[in-house]
């Protein structure tokens, strides 16, 4: 089993209506790599934007996975500025 280690990644957002707005969403997961932590962070918000859009309730991960407790509506977010860490208590 590869060694896992908890990861923090932060991504930019912004309001389509108000660019000049910012903010930043906060993942925070176990995985492999850096790599492998933002795919993840990113296959969660996917997951949550597409139950959102369906009218469902966001999905809470299980153990082990990544998830989106939230969204905000109209807000997109720049995942080609997202930043990955070592997630520190």
């Amino acid at each position: 089993m590869p060694h896992r280690e908890f990861f923090q990644v932060d991504v930019p957002a912004h309001p389509n209506r108000n660019p000049a707005l910012h903010g930043v969403h906060v993942f925070t997961g176990e995985a492999s790599s850096g790599r492998q932590a933002l795919k993840r962070a990113r296959k969660g918000y996917d997951r949550a934007r597409a139950a959102h859009r369906a009218g469902r309730q966001i999905p809470i991960g299980r153990p082990g996975t990544w998830a989106a407790r939230g969204l905000r509506p109209g807000w997109e977010l720049d995942w080609s500025a997202a930043t990955v860490d070592l997630w520190m208590p």
